[in-house]
């Protein structure tokens, strides 16, 4: 049987999103770890900009996260992460655009300057950069999100959607650069980024690059 191919690092918050997608819908995938500027051919193919996430479905090639996770929603319609009805879809739609563009960009600007750059490139990153997104971006974004989480502890229809994946990704990065989220500050936050990142289409990719991390860094 023929199994779909992603190529990515599951650093990227873009990567891990899919993952858990990938996970969410039990579709098979075989996972080709690329980095920055990769000259894996496959990936190359599939992703002419040589950015991560990339896929090949049986000679069908596709980048981008969210353009592959709307294909596979087509192709797998159950069970249904993107709703039907439109104003839940709309939703989810606005919260997968908040969580690849405002929040990973904000935790871009922490993770490459104090992670990547670093550890990974073996070069100085941007500290400012990386400070002034904690201090100045981080929390305006974190009190919005806490405003708008509902009650039911899921972002839209009650019910597990790809708006709850695409928003938890980023707070793996933003972890891994020190910045946790304060249960005292944003209840509602801790508690459902919590329950996402444990849930089994999640929670192996959370423990492996946490050992990736300390790998990294000179951990034991």
């Amino acid at each position: 049987m023929l199994r779909v191919i992603i190529y990515g690092s599951i650093l990227s918050p873009f990567v891990r999103k899919l993952l858990a997608y990938l996970g969410e819908k039990n579709i098979a995938f075989e996972l080709k770890g690329v980095g920055i500027g990769d000259p894996d051919p496959g990936f190359r193919a599939a992703s002419p900009l040589g950015k991560m996430p990339a896929m090949e479905d049986d000679g069908f090639t596709l980048a981008d996260s969210s353009a592959i996770i709307h294909y596979l929603e087509a192709k797998y319609p159950e069970p249904a992460l993107i709703p039907a009805d439109p104003q839940e879809r709309g939703q989810v739609i606005w919260w997968d655009e908040f969580g690849d563009t405002v929040f990973a960009l904000c935790s871009g600007k922490m993770f490459f300057n104090r992670v990547v750059a670093p550890k990974f490139l073996n070069r100085k990153g941007d500290a400012a950069m990386a400070d002034q997104a904690e201090r100045e971006e981080l929390p305006k974004l974190l009190d919005y999100l806490e405003s708008a989480l509902p009650a039911s502890g899921f972002l839209v229809g009650d019910r597990l959607t790809l708006a709850d994946l695409a928003v938890a990704s980023p707070l793996m990065n933003f972890r891994h650069c020190g910045a946790r989220i304060d249960p005292a500050v944003h209840p509602k936050i801790a508690a459902w980024s919590e329950a996402i990142l444990a849930r089994p289409s999640l929670a192996p990719w959370v423990e492996k690059e946490e050992r990736m991390m300390k790998k990294g860094m000179g951990e034991a």
